[in-house]
């Protein structure tokens, strides 16, 4: 298979000393990790005022229960929890932030090494895994939350003479890991269109066996929804219906991928059958012998 002079520049464009790949890898992991100290120390300073802004959706939930939202309460045990509560917020606003500096880095380091093609292909994917990601984030933050709070909030019992009074009061790491764990659930699962495309680009997955499956997804949703939810129905259920809907957007998307494709395999074998066309026509008055 021959090698065009375009192809064999990208490649000589592309090659480098094994001390410079590790140079730049150096360079891309301190800007990456610069990024998320300043975001971190960003996200610790803000900490009780992005943790208020989380307790936002069980104040939507007092509500959808019928209750005070001023008398909502959370609880900490341990003297050091909260610290630590914050400590941990801050490093997980502070990855949400960096994220995209960070996937940047990392698209700079392996950039050089694909194809001009390959490169144009594989940032589109790049865009869209954040805003993926934030609307996950979203659906848990105006949806799932004040519903799985109000889930919990409807076990309370009122105290009367024949039962005593259970109040619903959160410690603040619990409700912050339960909120934490639903935000990354659901951003990764929102991921699923993104790694099924970049799958079917490069020939791993196709549409027809992704709606093959189709019986298999959905049973295997259910059960990642059961493992990275809450042990709640309405959770469960929550996560496992978008990911089926997120599945049947995959096959459409694969679909279009390979309606692509296949345009450009046809232009390509137009443009190859009218370049031996070409070369026929240049070669045929060479041919031909004088009388």
């Amino acid at each position: 298979m021959s090698v065009s002079d375009t192809e064999k520049d990208e490649i000589e464009k592309s090659s480098a000393p094994l001390m410079e790949h590790l140079i730049e890898l150096r360079r891309r992991l301190m800007w990456s990790i610069g990024g998320f100290f300043v975001a971190f120390l960003f996200c610790f300073f803000f900490a009780k005022k992005l943790f208020n802004l989380l307790v936002i959706p069980f104040k939507w939930a007092t509500v959808w229960a019928g209750l005070d939202p001023h008398k909502v309460e959370l609880i900490y045990t341990a003297p050091q929890e909260f610290f630590f509560t914050q400590v941990k917020l801050a490093m997980f606003g502070g990855m949400v932030i960096a994220f995209p500096l960070i996937a940047t880095q990392i698209y700079k380091f392996i950039a050089p090494g694909l194809y001009k093609n390959e490169r144009n292909a594989f940032l589109p994917f790049l865009i869209a895994s954040p805003i993926l990601f934030l609307l996950g984030a979203s659906l848990v933050y105006f949806f799932f939350t004040p519903m799985v709070m109000w889930f919990f909030l409807a076990m309370q019992q009122v105290g009367t003479d024949d039962q005593v009074q259970i109040s619903l009061l959160p410690k603040v790491s619990e409700y912050l890991s339960l909120i934490m764990t639903l935000i990354f659930s659901f951003g990764l699962v929102f991921q699923l269109p993104v790694v099924t495309s970049l799958m079917t680009r490069v020939g791993m997955l196709s549409s027809k066996a992704l709606a093959e499956k189709r019986k298999w997804a959905i049973v295997i949703a259910f059960i990642v929804a059961a493992v990275l939810t809450p042990p709640d129905p309405m959770s469960q259920i929550g996560l496992a219906i978008p990911t089926i809907l997120l599945y049947e957007v995959s096959i459409w998307a694969a679909r279009l991928i390979e309606r692509d494709q296949e345009k450009q395999r046809v232009a390509r074998e137009k443009q190859d059958a009218g370049e031996k066309v070409a070369e026929k026509a240049a070669e045929a008055p060479s041919e031909q012998v004088p009388s």
